[in-house]
Protein backbone atom coordinates (compact mmCIF):
# COMPACT_ATOMS: atom_id res chain seq x y z
CA UNK A 1 0.00 0.00 0.00
CA UNK A 2 0.86 3.84 -0.53
CA UNK A 3 1.63 5.53 2.21
CA UNK A 4 -0.28 8.29 3.70
CA UNK A 5 1.48 11.46 1.76
CA UNK A 6 1.78 9.21 -1.20
CA UNK A 7 -0.86 8.73 -4.12
CA UNK A 8 -1.27 5.72 -6.36
CA UNK A 9 0.44 6.13 -9.66
CA UNK A 10 -1.83 5.35 -12.90
CA UNK A 11 0.28 7.21 -15.44
CA UNK A 12 3.87 7.50 -15.52
CA UNK A 13 6.10 9.57 -17.88
CA UNK A 14 8.67 8.61 -20.34
CA UNK A 15 11.65 11.42 -20.83
CA UNK A 16 13.33 9.99 -23.72
CA UNK A 17 17.06 11.38 -24.36
CA UNK A 18 17.26 14.94 -22.87
CA UNK A 19 19.73 17.62 -24.39
CA UNK A 20 18.26 17.12 -27.87
CA UNK A 21 15.93 20.09 -28.26
CA UNK A 22 18.01 21.13 -31.17
CA UNK A 23 18.46 18.10 -33.20
CA UNK A 24 14.95 16.59 -32.50
CA UNK A 25 13.69 16.66 -36.53
CA UNK A 26 17.08 15.29 -37.61
CA UNK A 27 17.14 12.37 -35.28
CA UNK A 28 13.47 11.92 -35.53
CA UNK A 29 14.14 11.92 -39.37
CA UNK A 30 16.67 9.38 -38.74
CA UNK A 31 14.40 7.14 -36.77
CA UNK A 32 12.26 7.23 -39.02
CA UNK A 33 14.21 5.92 -41.69
CA UNK A 34 15.79 3.53 -39.78
CA UNK A 35 12.04 2.06 -38.90
CA UNK A 36 11.30 1.85 -42.80
CA UNK A 37 14.60 0.10 -43.30
CA UNK A 38 13.62 -2.51 -40.60
CA UNK A 39 10.58 -3.52 -41.44
CA UNK A 40 11.38 -3.57 -45.36
CA UNK A 41 14.53 -5.80 -44.61
CA UNK A 42 13.00 -8.10 -42.33
CA UNK A 43 9.79 -8.58 -43.59
CA UNK A 44 11.40 -8.91 -47.27
CA UNK A 45 13.28 -12.10 -45.58
CA UNK A 46 10.06 -13.35 -44.59
CA UNK A 47 8.48 -13.12 -47.31
CA UNK A 48 11.45 -14.79 -49.63
CA UNK A 49 11.77 -17.56 -47.61
CA UNK A 50 8.00 -18.19 -47.57
CA UNK A 51 7.67 -17.86 -51.42
CA UNK A 52 10.77 -18.96 -52.93
CA UNK A 53 10.92 -23.12 -53.09
CA UNK A 54 15.01 -22.76 -52.90
CA UNK A 55 14.80 -21.18 -49.41
CA UNK A 56 12.31 -23.71 -47.52
CA UNK A 57 15.65 -25.57 -45.66
CA UNK A 58 15.98 -25.28 -42.14
CA UNK A 59 18.10 -22.43 -41.73
CA UNK A 60 16.54 -19.89 -43.45
CA UNK A 61 13.07 -21.29 -42.01
CA UNK A 62 14.88 -20.50 -38.15
CA UNK A 63 16.61 -17.09 -40.01
CA UNK A 64 12.57 -16.29 -40.87
CA UNK A 65 11.99 -16.30 -37.15
CA UNK A 66 14.89 -14.25 -36.27
CA UNK A 67 13.43 -11.97 -38.69
CA UNK A 68 9.83 -11.72 -37.24
CA UNK A 69 11.35 -11.21 -33.66
CA UNK A 70 13.57 -8.22 -35.03
CA UNK A 71 10.54 -6.14 -36.87
CA UNK A 72 8.05 -7.12 -33.94
CA UNK A 73 10.99 -5.28 -31.56
CA UNK A 74 11.66 -2.67 -33.60
CA UNK A 75 8.00 -1.87 -33.68
CA UNK A 76 6.80 -2.34 -30.09
CA UNK A 77 10.33 0.41 -29.14
CA UNK A 78 10.64 2.52 -32.10
CA UNK A 79 7.43 4.49 -32.51
CA UNK A 80 7.11 5.01 -29.10
CA UNK A 81 10.77 6.30 -28.82
CA UNK A 82 9.91 8.65 -31.85
CA UNK A 83 7.25 10.13 -29.86
CA UNK A 84 9.09 10.56 -27.37
CA UNK A 85 11.45 12.24 -29.35
CA UNK A 86 9.08 15.03 -30.75
CA UNK A 87 7.13 15.20 -27.28
CA UNK A 88 10.11 16.06 -24.88
CA UNK A 89 8.08 13.55 -22.30
CA UNK A 90 5.82 11.31 -23.36
CA UNK A 91 2.53 10.22 -21.19
CA UNK A 92 1.68 6.50 -20.38
CA UNK A 93 -0.49 4.62 -18.36
CA UNK A 94 1.10 1.90 -16.09
CA UNK A 95 -1.00 -0.89 -17.92
CA UNK A 96 0.51 -0.16 -21.64
CA UNK A 97 3.59 0.56 -19.82
CA UNK A 98 3.36 -3.25 -18.96
CA UNK A 99 2.36 -4.46 -22.03
CA UNK A 100 4.92 -2.63 -23.79
CA UNK A 101 7.30 -4.70 -21.12
CA UNK A 102 5.42 -7.98 -21.62
CA UNK A 103 5.95 -7.49 -26.13
CA UNK A 104 9.89 -6.40 -25.99
CA UNK A 105 10.36 -9.60 -23.34
CA UNK A 106 8.55 -11.65 -25.98
CA UNK A 107 10.09 -10.79 -29.05
CA UNK A 108 13.75 -9.67 -27.32
CA UNK A 109 14.12 -12.53 -25.33
CA UNK A 110 12.65 -15.19 -28.34
CA UNK A 111 15.86 -14.55 -30.32
CA UNK A 112 18.56 -16.43 -27.79
CA UNK A 113 16.43 -19.34 -28.17
CA UNK A 114 16.43 -18.95 -32.36
CA UNK A 115 20.35 -18.03 -32.52
CA UNK A 116 21.31 -21.14 -30.59
CA UNK A 117 18.77 -23.38 -32.45
CA UNK A 118 20.66 -22.03 -35.94
CA UNK A 119 23.98 -22.90 -34.21
CA UNK A 120 22.40 -26.22 -33.63
CA UNK A 121 21.53 -26.21 -37.33
CA UNK A 122 25.09 -25.60 -38.65
CA UNK A 123 26.73 -28.10 -36.87
CA UNK A 124 24.29 -30.57 -38.34
CA UNK A 125 24.86 -28.93 -41.63
CA UNK A 126 28.97 -29.37 -41.14
CA UNK A 127 29.23 -32.70 -39.49
CA UNK A 128 26.48 -34.60 -41.03
CA UNK A 129 25.81 -32.91 -44.35
CA UNK A 130 24.32 -35.98 -46.42
CA UNK A 131 21.97 -36.76 -43.42
CA UNK A 132 20.61 -32.68 -42.86
CA UNK A 133 17.59 -32.50 -43.95
CA UNK A 134 17.06 -36.12 -42.64
CA UNK A 135 17.68 -34.89 -39.01
CA UNK A 136 16.24 -31.50 -39.74
CA UNK A 137 13.21 -31.97 -41.09
CA UNK A 138 10.17 -29.93 -41.05
CA UNK A 139 8.44 -31.29 -38.59
CA UNK A 140 11.79 -30.85 -36.23
CA UNK A 141 11.88 -27.49 -37.32
CA UNK A 142 8.63 -26.44 -36.79
CA UNK A 143 9.08 -27.96 -33.08
CA UNK A 144 11.86 -26.29 -32.66
CA UNK A 145 10.50 -22.57 -33.71
CA UNK A 146 7.05 -23.17 -31.51
CA UNK A 147 9.33 -24.44 -28.81
CA UNK A 148 11.45 -21.29 -28.35
CA UNK A 149 8.27 -18.68 -28.97
CA UNK A 150 6.12 -21.09 -26.48
CA UNK A 151 9.07 -20.66 -23.59
CA UNK A 152 9.77 -17.37 -24.14
CA UNK A 153 6.04 -16.43 -23.92
CA UNK A 154 5.71 -18.71 -20.41
CA UNK A 155 8.39 -16.88 -19.30
CA UNK A 156 7.45 -13.24 -20.22
CA UNK A 157 4.11 -13.85 -18.82
CA UNK A 158 5.20 -15.05 -15.22
CA UNK A 159 7.27 -12.05 -15.16
CA UNK A 160 4.73 -9.60 -16.18
CA UNK A 161 2.31 -11.72 -13.57
CA UNK A 162 4.84 -10.46 -11.41
CA UNK A 163 5.15 -6.83 -12.40
CA UNK A 164 1.37 -6.65 -11.90
CA UNK A 165 1.91 -6.91 -8.55
CA UNK A 166 3.76 -3.62 -8.50
CA UNK A 167 2.89 -0.61 -6.72
CA UNK A 168 3.65 2.90 -8.31
CA UNK A 169 3.37 5.94 -5.42
CA UNK A 170 4.59 9.02 -5.72
CA UNK A 171 7.37 9.06 -8.61
CA UNK A 172 6.57 9.00 -12.27
CA UNK A 173 9.32 9.94 -14.40
CA UNK A 174 11.28 7.14 -16.14
CA UNK A 175 14.61 8.51 -17.72
CA UNK A 176 14.12 6.10 -20.52
CA UNK A 177 12.90 5.84 -24.23
CA UNK A 178 10.83 3.00 -23.44
CA UNK A 179 9.28 0.53 -20.70
CA UNK A 180 12.34 -1.75 -19.80
CA UNK A 181 12.25 -4.26 -16.37
CA UNK A 182 15.35 -2.02 -15.09
CA UNK A 183 13.52 1.09 -14.80
CA UNK A 184 10.46 -0.32 -14.11
CA UNK A 185 11.68 -1.92 -10.94
CA UNK A 186 13.39 1.43 -9.98
CA UNK A 187 10.03 3.44 -10.02
CA UNK A 188 8.51 0.98 -8.17
CA UNK A 189 7.59 1.36 -4.61
CA UNK A 190 7.18 -2.70 -4.06
CA UNK A 191 9.40 -5.38 -2.82
CA UNK A 192 10.47 -6.31 -6.67
CA UNK A 193 13.44 -8.72 -4.73
CA UNK A 194 11.06 -12.07 -6.22
CA UNK A 195 11.27 -10.53 -9.70
CA UNK A 196 15.26 -9.90 -9.59
CA UNK A 197 15.76 -13.71 -8.54
CA UNK A 198 13.34 -14.77 -11.63
CA UNK A 199 15.62 -12.48 -13.26
CA UNK A 200 18.77 -13.77 -11.85
CA UNK A 201 17.52 -17.28 -12.74
CA UNK A 202 16.07 -17.22 -16.17
CA UNK A 203 19.31 -15.22 -17.07
CA UNK A 204 21.64 -18.66 -15.67
CA UNK A 205 19.33 -21.16 -17.05
CA UNK A 206 17.93 -19.83 -20.39
CA UNK A 207 20.48 -16.53 -21.14
CA UNK A 208 23.54 -17.55 -20.32
CA UNK A 209 22.64 -21.49 -21.19
CA UNK A 210 21.68 -20.67 -24.75
CA UNK A 211 24.80 -18.49 -25.13
CA UNK A 212 27.52 -21.84 -23.54
CA UNK A 213 25.55 -24.02 -26.07
CA UNK A 214 26.09 -21.53 -28.72
CA UNK A 215 29.91 -20.93 -27.54
CA UNK A 216 30.01 -25.53 -27.13
CA UNK A 217 28.41 -25.92 -30.65
CA UNK A 218 30.83 -23.76 -32.53
CA UNK A 219 33.87 -25.28 -30.75
CA UNK A 220 32.57 -28.54 -32.19
CA UNK A 221 32.22 -26.82 -35.41
CA UNK A 222 35.62 -25.57 -35.74
CA UNK A 223 37.47 -28.77 -35.06
CA UNK A 224 35.49 -30.21 -37.55
CA UNK A 225 36.39 -27.59 -39.87
CA UNK A 226 40.11 -27.19 -39.17
CA UNK A 227 39.52 -31.27 -40.26
CA UNK A 228 38.64 -30.70 -43.89
CA UNK A 229 41.60 -31.16 -45.95
CA UNK A 230 41.34 -28.34 -48.46
CA UNK A 231 41.53 -24.84 -48.12
CA UNK A 232 38.87 -24.23 -50.41
CA UNK A 233 36.61 -26.77 -48.26
CA UNK A 234 37.42 -25.25 -45.17
CA UNK A 235 36.14 -21.67 -46.36
CA UNK A 236 33.03 -22.67 -47.64
CA UNK A 237 32.42 -24.57 -44.64
CA UNK A 238 33.08 -21.62 -42.22
CA UNK A 239 31.00 -19.14 -44.80
CA UNK A 240 28.04 -21.00 -44.03
CA UNK A 241 28.33 -19.97 -40.42
CA UNK A 242 29.86 -16.52 -40.42
CA UNK A 243 26.50 -15.10 -40.90
CA UNK A 244 25.34 -16.28 -38.16
CA UNK A 245 28.29 -15.54 -35.39
CA UNK A 246 28.11 -11.99 -36.32
CA UNK A 247 24.21 -12.20 -35.17
CA UNK A 248 25.45 -13.71 -32.32
CA UNK A 249 28.20 -11.33 -31.84
CA UNK A 250 26.00 -8.06 -32.32
CA UNK A 251 23.00 -9.75 -29.96
CA UNK A 252 24.76 -11.01 -26.75
CA UNK A 253 27.42 -8.18 -26.96
CA UNK A 254 24.76 -5.40 -26.50
CA UNK A 255 22.35 -7.64 -24.43
CA UNK A 256 25.89 -7.86 -22.28
CA UNK A 257 26.78 -4.41 -22.39
CA UNK A 258 22.85 -3.26 -21.48
CA UNK A 259 22.07 -5.54 -18.80
CA UNK A 260 25.03 -7.40 -17.37
CA UNK A 261 27.54 -5.07 -16.55
CA UNK A 262 26.49 -3.08 -13.08
CA UNK A 263 24.46 -0.50 -13.06
CA UNK A 264 27.16 1.83 -11.05
CA UNK A 265 29.20 1.93 -13.70
CA UNK A 266 27.12 3.00 -15.86
CA UNK A 267 25.34 6.43 -16.12
CA UNK A 268 21.38 6.44 -17.48
CA UNK A 269 22.45 8.32 -20.40
CA UNK A 270 24.80 5.59 -21.63
CA UNK A 271 22.60 2.92 -20.22
CA UNK A 272 20.15 4.80 -22.52
CA UNK A 273 22.57 4.65 -25.71
CA UNK A 274 23.93 1.49 -24.96
CA UNK A 275 20.04 0.14 -25.55
CA UNK A 276 20.19 1.20 -28.60
CA UNK A 277 22.02 -1.25 -29.72
CA UNK A 278 20.01 -4.12 -29.48
CA UNK A 279 16.56 -1.98 -29.85
CA UNK A 280 17.66 -0.47 -33.65
CA UNK A 281 20.66 -1.64 -34.76
CA UNK A 282 20.45 -4.94 -34.30
CA UNK A 283 16.89 -5.24 -35.94
CA UNK A 284 18.97 -3.12 -38.98
CA UNK A 285 21.77 -4.97 -39.51
CA UNK A 286 20.86 -8.49 -39.35
CA UNK A 287 19.29 -8.31 -42.58
CA UNK A 288 22.01 -6.98 -44.11
CA UNK A 289 24.28 -9.60 -43.18
CA UNK A 290 22.09 -12.47 -44.53
CA UNK A 291 21.68 -10.50 -47.27
CA UNK A 292 25.19 -10.25 -47.94
CA UNK A 293 26.10 -13.40 -46.78
CA UNK A 294 23.96 -15.84 -48.58
CA UNK A 295 23.94 -16.30 -51.89
CA UNK A 296 20.65 -18.22 -52.03
CA UNK A 297 18.93 -14.83 -50.62
CA UNK A 298 20.56 -12.30 -53.00
CA UNK A 299 19.88 -14.86 -55.68
CA UNK A 300 15.65 -14.69 -54.69
CA UNK A 301 15.78 -11.37 -54.48
CA UNK A 302 17.82 -10.72 -57.92
CA UNK A 303 15.32 -13.11 -59.02
CA UNK A 304 12.21 -10.96 -57.62
CA UNK A 305 13.74 -7.52 -58.96
CA UNK A 306 14.18 -9.49 -62.71
CA UNK A 307 10.96 -10.59 -62.61
CA UNK A 308 9.37 -7.13 -61.86
CA UNK A 309 11.10 -5.45 -64.54
CA UNK A 310 10.43 -7.86 -66.77
CA UNK A 311 7.02 -7.55 -65.84
CA UNK A 312 7.22 -3.75 -66.45
CA UNK A 313 8.93 -3.74 -70.04
CA UNK A 314 5.96 -6.18 -71.26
Amino acid sequence: MCQDNQTQVSEIYLLGFQGLENFKPLFFALLLLIYIAIATGNILIILLVSTNSNLKIPMFVFLQHLALADVLLATCVIPLMAEVILKTKREMSVDGCILQLYSFLNFGFVQCFILAIMSYDRYVAISNPLNYILIMDHRICFLLGLGSWAITWTLSTIEIILVAQFEFCGLRDIDYFFCDVGPIVKLSTSDTSVLQWFDLTCSILFFFGALTFIIGTYIYIFIIILKISSSAGRKKAFSTCSAHLISVAAYYGSIITIYVTPDDEKSPSVNKYSSLLYTVVNPLVNPIIYSLRNHEIRQALHKIVQERLRRKVI
